[in-house]
C-alpha cells in the first residue's frame, strides 16, 4: 500500500500492459480484416456497436458485482472470457468465407467481458496503493495502458503482414497473460451497505448526479470524444486517403498512445500535485479538438501522425484530471458502481463515437465525417465553459476530494 513497487501494484501494471496490448491488437486486426472483406465503413461501425451494447445491458449488474464480490476474481473471470472470445474470432476469420453474424456475436461476447473488466480495474487501484500515492498511481496506470497501446498496434500491423489472420491466436495468448499479473493482487473484502436493493443498484448514478463537477467532466469526455473520434476510421484513411499499408496503420494507431505515454511520464514524475487543473483541462481540450481538425484535412502521412500524437497527449491530461477527481472522491463501498458509470461514459464516447464515425463515413465520406466531428467538439467545448464553470475554475484535485468527502 505504501509503495508503487509493491507486488500487488506491479502485478496490476503487468496485467494492464498485457490487456492493453491484446485489446489494441484486436482493434487493429479486426478493423483491417473487416474493411478488407467488405470495403464498407458500416462494418467498422458495427464493431463499435457490438462493444458498446454490453456496457448498457450489464451496466447495473457490473457495478453491483464489482462492489459485491472480490474484485480480483471479477477481473480473472473477465480475462478468461475475453481470451475465449478471441479464440472464437480466430476460428471464424481463418475460414475461407467467415460468418459475419457469428463474428459480431463473438465481438459482443468480448465486449461483455470488457463491460465488467474495465470498471473492476479502475476500482482496484485505491485498494492496492495508499491515498497519498493515488495520483501517481493513476498516471502510471494510464501510462502503462497507453504504452501497451503503442506496442500493440505496431505488433499487430507487422503480424498481419507475416501471418495474416493467424494473428488472433497471438492476441488470445496476450489476453490470457493478464492472469499472471492478477496472481499478485490479493483478494480484498469490500464493505457492503445495507438497504433497499434498488437504491443500492442506483447508488453510483446518484453519486455522479449529485456531484456536478464530476458529472461535467464525464459529460465533456462523452461528447468531445464521441463527436470527434477518429480511431475507427484509421483503416479507411490509411487505405483510401494516405495510401499506406497495415504496418503504417499500426503506426497511426499507436501514435496517440505515444503522445499519451510521454505526457503520462511527465505527469507521473512531477513532485507536486497539478495546480490550476481546470485551466489545464480547458487548454488540453482545445488542443484535442484542434488535432482532430488537422487530421481531417491532412493528406500527408507525417502530418497525420503529428496530429494523432497531439490527439493522444492532450487526452492524457484530460483523463488524468478527470480520473483523479473520480477516484479520490468516491467512497470505497461505491467504487465499483461509480466506476461502472464512468465506464458507461467512456464506452459511449469511444465505441459510440466509432458507431457514429463509421456510419456517417458511409454517407458523407471519412474526411467530412472527421471534420464535422472536430467542429462540433470545439463548439461543445465552448458551450461547456458556461454550463460547468466550476470545472474550469478547479485548482487542485485534492482540495475537491476533501470538500466532497466532508459533504
Amino acid at each position: 500500500m505504501n509503495s508503487l513497487l509493491s507486488n500487488a501494484f506491479v502485478g496490476y501494471l503487468t496485467a494492464r500492459v498485457a490487456l492493453g496490448i491484446a485489446n489494441t491488437m484486436l482493434i487493429v486486426a479486426i478493423g483491417w480484416h473487416l474493411y478488407e472483406l467488405t470495403g464498407d465503413p458500416w462494418s467498422l461501425a458495427l464493431v463499435g456497436l457490438m462493444q458498446i451494447i454490453p456496457v448498457y445491458v450489464f451496466f447495473f449488474i457490473s457495478g453491483y458485482a464489482i462492489d459485491r464480490f472480490p474484485r480480483v476474481w471479477v477481473v480473472r473471470v473477465c480475462a478468461i472470457l475475453e481470451a475465449s472470445a478471441v479464440i472464437g474470432i480466430a476460428q471464424v476469420l481463418t475460414q475461407e468465407n467467415p460468418d459475419r453474424f457469428i463474428l459480431y456475436g463473438l465481438i459482443f461476447l468480448h465486449g461483455t467481458g470488457r463491460a465488467f473488466h474495465g470498471p473492476a480495474l479502475h476500482a482496484i487501484v485505491p485498494n492496492i496503493v495508499s491515498r497519498k500515492l493515488l495520483d501517481r498511481a493513476i498516471a502510471m496506470s494510464s501510462t502503462s495502458w497507453n504504452g501497451a497501446s503503442i506496442v500493440g498496434p505496431v505488433i499487430a500491423g507487422y503480424l498481419i503482414l507475416m501471418i495474416d489472420r493467424q494473428v488472433y491466436y497471438v492476441i488470445a495468448i496476450a489476453s490470457a497473460a493478464t492472469l499472471i499479473g492478477y496472481l499478485f493482487i490479493p483478494s480484498i473484502k469490500i464493505p457492503h451497505e445495507k438497504g433497499d436493493r434498488l437504491k443500492t443498484l442506483l447508488a453510483g448514478i446518484k453519486y455522479v448526479r449529485d456531484k456536478p463537477i464530476v458529472l461535467g467532466g464525464l459529460t465533456i469526455d462523452l461528447l468531445m470524444v464521441g463527436l470527434g473520434s477518429v480511431m475507427v476510421l484509421l483503416p479507411v484513411f490509411a487505405a483510401d486517403i494516405l495510401h499506406v499499408g497495415p504496418e503504417e496503420l499500426g503506426l497511426m494507431r499507436g501514435m496517440p498512445a505515444i503522445g499519451s505515454v510521454l505526457m503520462g511520464v511527465f505527469l507521473s514524475t512531477r513532485r507536486h500535485e497539478i495546480s490550476s487543473a481546470g485551466i489545464k483541462l480547458w487548454i488540453s481540450l482545445i488542443v484535442f479538438a484542434s488535432s482532430i481538425l488537422v487530421f481531417s484535412v491532412s493528406e500527408i502521412f507525417v502530418l497525420s501522425l503529428l496530429a494523432l500524437f497531439f490527439y493522444g497527449a492532450s487526452d492524457m491530461v484530460s483523463v488524468n484530471i478527470r480520473m483523479g477527481m473520480v477516484q479520490a472522491a468516491t467512497p470505497e463501498n461505491l467504487r465499483g458502481r461509480v466506476a461502472a458509470v464512468n465506464m458507461l461514459f467512456i464506452q459511449t464516447s469511444n465505441e459510440g463515437g466509432d458507431v457514429r464515425g463509421g456510419a456517417l463515413a458511409g454517407v458523407i465520406g471519412p474526411t467530412f465525417t472527421v471534420l464535422a466531428g472536430g467542429i462540433m467538439s470545439l463548439g461543445f467545448l465552448f458551450w461547456s465553459r458556461k454550463q460547468f464553470p466550476e470545472l474550469y475554475a478547479l485548482d487542485k484535485i485534492s482540495d475537491l476530494s476533501q470538500k466532497m468527502q466532508k459533504n
